[in-house]
């Protein structure tokens, strides 16, 4: 998948170490070159979300069988997922104010290692439903979260319309012909509460959420275990 090096600026006397995807784009691949630009910027460190909002539910979608590709794309025993630190700090906000409503938030994914965008895109290659490589992904740079809302009295996820990751016109935020009025509101309070605190809505996806790229965000494929041993030290 990634076949050249090459080393950027990284401060007087570092340099960051980045491969260039077959898709030339630069990817941040190790976890040496992350934690420079973590002591560059502190807003690009990555926070495990539920070290933050510890009551969010997690169902990492694409560590099981039970996703679009009907394989684990993620390794079977991953348990965490992560976001920029701007990002997560958001997503505690939106879960603390949806609990003062009677919701909670389910996590389907958030992190996503750059070679699972290439491995979705292969045989996919809509750009509304999946990434393109050649751009990189807001899921590869720590900036985009896919969930749902959990009903706290029943536990029960709420009734959304579509499943996740439905490729189809029903789960674009514009469907309203015959969408029934619980599922509208359902999707709107989500909707809202997500935008209140900074987060943008993708289009085609009512589960998709995206924080501003306003810091040239590096696209990343450091696998999960690494990543998290980096963030806990």
């Amino acid at each position: 998948m990634l076949f050249r090096s090459i080393f950027l600026p990284s401060g007087p006397a570092k340099a960051q170490k980045m491969t260039i995807s077959q898709y030339g784009v630069a990817v941040l691949d190790n976890v040496q070159g992350y934690l420079q630009t973590v002591e560059k910027d502190s807003a690009k460190k990555m926070l495990e979300l539920r070290s933050l909002a510890p009551d969010l539910v997690y169902e990492l979608r694409y560590a099981s069988t039970n996703n679009f590709m009907k394989k684990r794309m993620y390794p079977k025993n991953t348990s965490h997922t992560f976001l920029r630190a701007p990002a997560a700090r958001a997503l505690a906000k939106v879960q603390r104010q949806l609990m003062t409503t009677g919701y909670r938030l389910k996590i389907f994914d958030a992190y996503r290692p750059y070679g699972v965008t290439i491995s979705f895109w292969e045989p996919i290659k809509d750009e509304r439903y999946v990434a393109n490589p050649a751009k990189g992904s807001g899921h590869n740079r720590g900036l985009a979260v896919d969930l749902t809302l959990i009903d706290i009295k029943t536990g029960q996820e709420v009734n959304m319309g579509t499943a996740y990751d439905s490729f189809t016109d029903t789960a674009h935020h514009s469907f309203t012909k015959n969408l029934p009025p619980e599922i509208a509101r359902a999707r709107g309070i989500l909707k809202e509460t997500m935008e209140q605190n900074g987060f943008t809505a993708m289009e085609s996806e009512w589960w998709h959420y995206n924080w501003p790229n306003d810091k040239n965000y590096e696209v990343m494929d450091i696998p999960f275990r690494k990543l998290q041993n980096a963030v806990k030290n």
